[in-house]
């Protein structure tokens, strides 16, 4: 099982840019909301793990 980091580069509406920081890319990813946790901002830290994000 892996565990990959990411950082809130943005928020949109719906859905949140996210880029990970465990290993060097420049690729962002859009998550829709309703799969992160509901306090993130742009800036925050999650750790993804078992198919779920939290904060970290």
């Amino acid at each position: 099982m892996e565990t990959w980091f990411y950082e809130v580069v943005s928020i949109d509406g719906d859905y949140a840019n996210l880029k990970r920081t465990d290993i060097e890319s420049d690729e962002l990813k859009l998550v829709a909301r309703a799969l992160l946790p509901p306090e993130i901002t742009e800036g925050s830290r999650l750790k993804y793990e078992m198919m779920q994000y939290e904060m970290c």
